[in-house]
């Protein structure tokens, strides 16, 4: 470039009218520089304004957890409640037994008895419908809890969706950029130009995906069972934490086997659950020599059976059995709610099936997961 200018100045002094031409194109030059470099500002603006709101989507998140730790207080409350509306009923039916036994007696106290059998039905319907109503209420807050659980997991995700966002944004840029260069240069040949866009729209296909994803995700989660691919559900949590694994430089291997496990359930609930496992086996190999994780998967007679394994410290002994318990952690405080595990048990119960975990002493945990087979599925199975 340096030696092109020289050569126009050259030019120019030679031909006054050469001059003005130089100066024409060195001025449409300095103005496509100039529109770059309000490109780029803009999209400098346009990064500042997301990571504004990935802030706003924080506060909200704490916004969350606290109505969280709310809900959980009215669902101890309740839970208690109905326990003593329970207990009351168990004591009504055993008087009524009593009085039904002891009618046969005497007519006055069996008139006596009616009369208080009378009574007693009356309080069993009210206490009948009550718990009903308390068992409902249960069962909404319990929904509740899922959700924020999923809202709080969002939150963790944030940071490696936002490097998984970045990538395709760039490129987009890039190839963007390489276009409109090929329209200023006046290339004739369209198939470059065309190829261009083309790369670009691939990347916003692929932006487009990852944010649908995390919307999916983050929806209240439908009650409604359906046949559902275990392996799919299994490579959606990987997609939504790979790169924070990434960032992070854990080695991940996954070994379904040949079989294509169809259960009957939730895929979201489902995708919560193994999103749940992974950051906790993520946070376990923090500080472990090797930092690993594998994910296997078999299918026997009417069930199909996934570990999810880490290469951390385990669970210090005695505790296996009560890491599933609400609030529970062995981490430290500030980097757990303990809820995570819990609600992992609770999907996974509502699923049908089990979840246990066997942890060596400086081998690691692995979390076993048993989940029953959709009903064409075990005809196959059985067959």
């Amino acid at each position: 470039m340096p030696e092109t200018a020289t050569q126009e100045r050259q030019a120019a002094v030679a031909d006054p009218g050469a001059a003005v031409t130089a100066e024409q194109r060195l001025r449409a030059h300095v103005e496509t520089l100039e529109r770059r470099l309000r490109k780029r500002d803009d999209q400098r603006r346009a990064m500042l304004h997301i990571m504004g709101d990935l802030s706003e989507f924080n506060k909200r998140l704490a916004n969350q957890r606290k109505a969280m730790l709310h809900v959980l207080a009215d669902y101890e409350q309740d839970r208690r409640r109905l326990a003593r509306q329970t207990e009351r009923l168990d004591s009504s039916r055993r008087a009524l037994l009593h009085i039904l036994q002891d009618s046969h007696q005497d007519k006055l106290r069996l008139e006596a008895s009616r009369k208080a059998m009378i009574h007693i039905m009356g309080d069993l319907r009210e206490t009948t419908a009550e718990m009903q109503r308390r068992e409902q209420e249960l069962r909404d807050k319990q929904e509740q809890l899922v959700q924020a659980g999923k809202l709080a997991t969002l939150g963790e995700l944030t940071t490696g969706v936002a490097h998984e966002l970045n990538n395709p944004l760039n490129n987009i840029g890039l190839f963007v950029g390489n276009a409109v260069d090929l329209i200023e240069l006046a290339v004739t040949e369209k198939r470059q130009i065309v190829r261009e866009l083309g790369h670009a729209m691939q990347q916003v296909s692929k932006a487009t995906e990852i944010i649908s994803h995390l919307r999916t995700f983050g929806r209240a989660a439908p009650v409604s069972r359906e046949p559902i691919s275990l392996r799919q559900v299994i490579e959606r949590a990987l997609s939504l934490m790979r790169e924070q694994l990434r960032l992070r430089e854990i080695e991940v291997t996954v070994d379904l086997g040949l079989e294509e496990p169809v259960v009957l359930g939730n895929a979201i609930q489902l995708e919560q659950v193994f999103i749940n496992l992974l950051t906790n086996a993520r946070d376990a190999v923090a500080e472990a020599p090797r930092k690993a994780i594998r994910i296997a998967g078999s299918t026997g007679s009417g069930a199909v059976e996934v570990s999810l394994a880490d290469s951390g410290h385990g669970i210090p002994p005695g505790l296996e059995r009560r890491i599933f318990d609400p609030f529970f952690t062995t981490k430290e405080v500030g980097k757990g709610t303990g809820l995570g595990l819990s609600i992992t048990y609770g999907i996974i119960n509502e699923h049908g099936g089990t979840i246990s975990v066997v942890s060596p002493p400086g081998e690691g945990a692995t979390f076993l997961i048993h989940l029953p087979l959709a009903p064409a599925q075990t005809e196959e199975t059985s067959a």
